[in-house]
């Protein structure tokens, strides 16, 4: 099994700079020519979501994601416990935040190359965002179902377009389950075989949970269709618990759309992280993750206390039916998808909205530290867009993506830009909108109509 990877290998050149926050992107009327566009037949009643303020929010995704991602990687497996062989010392405590980055456990190297201290990470004003493993396979899935014409990908598309954009040969940035269903892929196996315990020994580790947040923003305000688009590329590489947990999180982007916007972010993630939390079955080790440090917070008790009495839980006493531990998985089970999980609810409880103090919180958490974080800076870069985001750290970012940083065969040598990347996550929510939804798009206006009930 893959596990230890060549992390400074490629890295994009950071450094921190100040700029005054730029202009809104602006979308117009704008039609894909890909799609039929029906008849506009606005009822009433009808959910109205704006297509232009939608456009913003998929830039702010795509930029949150990236801006989280790369200043997560600096404290990725950094911290991990004292079980096993590796032994990693006292976790980070908010403390540690600003002062000198620590040694992961692949290395004994710290992340100088990315920053010397912990702190935010952002590209060059005029450089290219680099993709990253939670980044590149929603990025593959976009083109999939863009170049497709469908909402709903196969198994035979999903394993084309992974052989097509991953390479066959190192360094092909994969690791644990990805990697196990790639191997797969490349002997012929189609999604979900891919993913089925029998068939991929790494099913309930992290892997789907970075890949397919995104899916929950084709179905804006609808998540039970946004888990339904994303079950396929879910059981790609991942099975029980780490499917549930991958279902969470897309439920939770889905919800972005629904959630009452003119309450304060703290009420709003609360009120989305309850409802995605009555899906979850109560008999698992989800819920009663989810649950404990939901009291913990509810309480208030420091993050720091509930982040050690998460391990002291379910690493040291293995309680809820999580035994990863006595699995005597390398790490310890450092990159398992039930020990992030509960990482990024203390991040997100605690981080109560704020898009910055999130992605520290996240950051600092431990485990792997960079996915959780990516996958709360995608979904609260979403929330406040790319004006929010300019606005938190009074400055401009780049626009520009590097895709083949990671992966291969991409038009324009993998450079894109994130209003592209808005315009295309556009069209497939244009075509969820009438195939799925059963709604309408008024173009010329810039809305979708969507019926409450199909």
């Amino acid at each position: 099994m893959k596990v230890i990877l060549s992390f400074f290998i490629l890295l994009p050149s950071f450094h921190l700079f100040a700029q005054n926050p730029g202009a809104k992107v602006s979308l117009g009327p704008y039609k894909d020519a890909t799609i039929v566009y029906k008849p506009n037949s606005h009822k009433p009643g009808n959910l109205l979501i704006s297509r232009a303020n939608y456009y913003n929010k998929l830039y702010g995704f795509w930029l949150g994601e990236c801006i989280a991602n790369w200043t997560g990687l600096v404290t990725e497996m950094d911290k991990i416990g004292n079980i096993g062989t590796i032994q990693t010392g006292r976790f980070y405590t908010r403390a540690d935040w600003g002062k000198k980055d620590q040694p992961n456990i692949w290395s004994n190297l710290d992340s100088k190359q990315l920053s010397p201290t912990i702190d935010f990470v952002f590209e060059n004003a005029d450089g290219n965002w680099g993709a990253d493993d939670d980044t590149d396979i929603e990025y593959i899935y976009q083109e999939l179902m863009y170049g497709n014409k469908t909402t709903m990908l196969t198994g035979r598309q999903i394993r084309d377009g992974w052989l097509k954009h991953i390479k066959h040969e190192e360094e092909n940035f994969l690791w644990v389950s990805n990697q196990q269903a790639f191997d797969l892929m490349l002997k012929g196996m189609e999604p979900p075989l891919t993913g089925r315990p029998e068939n991929n020994p790494d099913y309930e580790m992290i892997d789907a949970q970075l890949t397919t947040e995104i899916f929950g923003l084709y179905a804006p305000a609808f998540p039970e269709t946004a888990v339904k688009l994303a079950t396929l590329p879910i059981q790609t590489t991942a099975s029980n618990n780490a499917e549930i947990i991958s279902q969470f999180y897309v439920r939770m982007y889905s919800l972005a759309s629904k959630v009452n916007s003119s309450l304060p972010m703290k009420e709003q993630i609360l009120w989305m992280a309850k409802e995605a939390r009555k899906k979850i079955p109560n008999d698992t080790y989800v819920a009663k993750m989810f649950d404990f440090v939901k009291s913990q917070y509810d309480k208030g008790i420091p993050w720091e206390q509930t982040r050690d009495a998460v391990y002291d839980r379910y690493q040291v006493q293995e309680l809820d039916g999580y035994h990863i531990t006595s699995m005597q998985r390398y790490c310890n089970g450092c990159y398992a998808a039930g020990i992030n999980f509960a990482s990024s609810i203390i991040s997100l409880l605690y981080g109560e909205g704020d898009f910055k103090e999130t992605i520290k919180l996240g950051s600092l958490m431990g485990w792997d530290s960079d996915n959780p974080t990516a996958t709360w800076g995608g979904l609260l870069g979403f929330m406040i867009g790319k004006d929010g985001i300019e606005k938190a750290f009074g400055k401009t970012f780049s626009n520009k993506f590097n895709i083949h940083r990671t992966r291969t065969n991409f038009p324009n040598n993998g450079i894109d830009t994130f209003e592209s990347m808005a315009k295309k996550g556009i069209a497939i929510v244009d075509r969820v909108v009438q195939e799925e939804l059963k709604g309408t798009i008024d173009v010329q206006n810039g809305w979708w109509s969507i019926p409450p009930s199909f």
